[in-house]
């Protein structure tokens, strides 16, 4: 069964809406890609003002648990994790990020 991570992200203060999207594009997504290619979909959803402090929700699917486990131990050791939060300093306020593993239901009606 596939697993989705869900993060809550923030700009950076001082960030515009469109450099911080054209920044998650062209820099973060590849480079999250590259070190976790377990992933089988990657979607960034940029809301058009901030919601509860958030300026996009990102949501990545693996295709089942083990693949997820592996991704992460992959993005939490060294030196992918200090690749990530390098990079993330460049445009996130890093201290705001929520991520969560949420329970999906519901799908495509017939």
């Amino acid at each position: 069964m596939p697993i989705k991570l869900m993060a809550f992200l923030k700009a950076t203060p001082g960030m515009d809406r469109s450099r911080f999207a054209r920044y998650y594009e062209e820099k973060h997504a590849p480079l999250i890609l590259e070190i976790m290619p377990a992933i089988i979909d990657y979607r960034r959803n940029y809301l058009p003002q901030s919601v509860a402090g958030f300026d996009a929700i990102t949501e990545i699917w693996f295709e089942d648990r083990a693949s997820f486990d592996a991704a992460m131990a992959v993005a939490t050791a060294h030196p992918a994790s200090e690749l990530i939060a390098s990079d993330e300093a460049n445009f996130l306020d890093r201290a705001a990020t929520v991520v969560v593993l949420p329970e999906e239901h519901g799908g495509p009606t017939a």
